[in-house]
């Protein structure tokens, strides 16, 4: 049987203009949508990540501010420069990139962030928003995961779905996501016993635990749909996912290119956070609404 690719690129590509389009409307109401994002860190992927987010929201006419603090600084400073940015009524929406310095606690700063300006899911309340079913920006990687499915018509209200891998990045979020569209879920992680066990008969497999070939072929059957979400530098600086394409390739119906699948869906998606946050705290598009 031949595997399906399911290119996150066209779908980014939709999100990118939907993105253009909300920018013009803004700017016809007098807003201007700005994202910071808040990096601390000499991890060149990281600042490549960080240059990539740049680009793309200057191509769609978002606001950038890269707030570059240095890979020594200290978890007082990282707050005090947070607080700040989400009492700034000209910053839309705010990501605290990762890693941070050694010692400093990420769980100490997300909440901070103020959840109007929560574009990436990162603050624990944003979490609990979308457990209880209030709004709340879910954590983009995760929303991809679901707007990739929802792109190509792979149906999950009823079916067996398996997430690999319990981050509050992507696992847990992406869980209360596919609950919120009845799908029957399971997470894996690393006490869940055989992988194979979980994923052979599911309808769709999400995999996103950060460790290169952990599903292969042997793992899933010929109805799958494989979303591999990891993103892990080999060696030679080539980019791989948590899935053994080569060995899923023939036995899986469907698969997710790893790169070109997930992540150029992830920095569309946190460009459509943005414009979606500044419309909501525009003061002006409030009271025309209330």
């Amino acid at each position: 049987m031949s595997t399906v690719t399911l290119s996150g690129k066209p779908l980014a590509a939709v999100i990118r203009q939907r993105v253009q389009d909300e920018v013009r409307n803004l700017e016809q109401d007098g807003v201007r949508p700005a994202l910071a994002v808040v990096i601390a860190t000499d991890d060149e992927s990281t600042h490549w990540y960080v240059r990539s987010i740049e680009r793309a929201a200057e191509s769609a006419g978002v606001g950038c501010r890269i707030v570059d603090l240095g890979h020594d600084a200290t978890e007082q400073v990282l707050a005090s420069v947070l607080r700040d940015l989400s009492a700034e009524p000209s910053v839309s929406g705010i990501i605290l990139q990762t890693p941070l310095p050694a010692g400093v606690r990420a769980d100490a700063l997300v909440g901070l962030i103020a959840p109007e300006k929560d574009i990436d899911g990162a603050n624990p309340l944003s979490l609990g928003r979308l457990a209880v079913g209030q709004p709340a920006f879910a954590p983009a990687t995760a929303r991809s995961v679901v707007e990739i499915l929802d792109h190509y018509s792979v149906p999950v209200a009823g079916r067996d779905v398996v997430v690999v891998g319990r981050s509050a990045v992507v696992g847990k979020p992406l869980s209360l996501l596919l609950l919120e569209r009845d799908a029957a879920v399971t997470v894996c992680h690393s006490r869940s016993g055989p992988l194979e066990r979980h994923t052979k008969d599911a309808d769709v497999v999400v995999v996103a635990a950060g460790r290169t070939g952990l599903l292969g072929g042997s793992h899933v059957s010929a109805k799958a749909t494989v979303v591999d979400v990891g993103t892990n530098v080999l060696p030679d600086g080539s980019l791989v996912g948590d899935v053994d394409a080569a060995s899923v390739d023939g036995v899986a119906a469907a698969l997710t290119p790893v790169p070109g699948g997930v992540g150029s869906v992830t920095t569309a998606l946190l460009l459509l956070h943005t414009v979606e946050a500044a419309r909501k705290q525009s003061p002006a598009l409030l009271l025309e609404n209330a």
